[in-house]
């Protein structure tokens, strides 16, 4: 093969069954900001993060001889993904806080200056917080770097591959509307109920 960068997802997880680090190594370059991305979408922060990116790889290397389809891979690791990202965020929101207080300087900066700075921003994360979940993660799959195939996202997602384009002209439209809401003052809890990404 003359470059594992043109083999299929079997072809590589042949090479890394067999123990070629190569192999694998291509395999977590192709999907890494995938799983990376998958893993923002549940809100933890960079350690818990990293945490389940290792064991969604580690989770593959367990479980490499069991995958039938191998062409179904990034599906698998999505789905595992989102089972381990749920599993932490499940044990830190039960963790209970404690009395202790910090000495942490207030270097907050004015008010007038946390009204300014980076309004569009703000009003930009908060309007794509309003759309669904299948909106947010298809928007998230669809902005990954490098870019993912259509192919992967459509595995990833469970959707028809014909069905992406138009879904995302969709959520881009809630999107904006959103952010129009937000800019006008009307508002826009409403506009991520719904079928958004259907």
């Amino acid at each position: 093969m003359a470059s594992l960068s043109q083999a299929t997802h079997g072809e590589l997880l042949t090479l890394a069954k067999s123990g070629d680090a190569r192999a694998w190594s291509e395999l977590v370059d192709r999907f890494s900001q995938m799983v990376w991305s998958i893993t923002r979408g549940f809100r933890l922060d960079e350690a818990d993060g990293k945490d389940v990116s290792q064991t969604v790889w580690l989770r593959l290397v367990e479980n490499i001889d069991r995958i039938d389809d191998p062409e179904r891979l990034p599906g698998w690791l999505a789905t595992t993904c989102r089972r381990e990202a749920l599993r932490v965020r499940g044990l830190r929101d039960r963790v209970i806080p404690t009395d202790h207080e910090y000495d942490i300087p207030d270097e907050r900066p004015s008010l007038e200056t946390m009204l300014v700075e980076d309004e569009e921003a703000r009003d930009v994360v908060a309007a794509f917080e309003t759309l669904s979940e299948e909106c947010r993660q298809l928007l998230r799959l669809l902005s990954t770097e490098p870019p993912l195939s259509y192919e992967e996202i459509a595995d990833v997602v469970g959707r028809p591959i014909g069905s992406l384009g138009p879904t995302r002209s969709r959520c881009l439209e809630r999107l904006k509307a959103a952010i129009s809401a937000r800019i006008s003052g009307g508002g826009s809890d409403s506009l991520g109920s719904g079928d958004d990404a259907r």
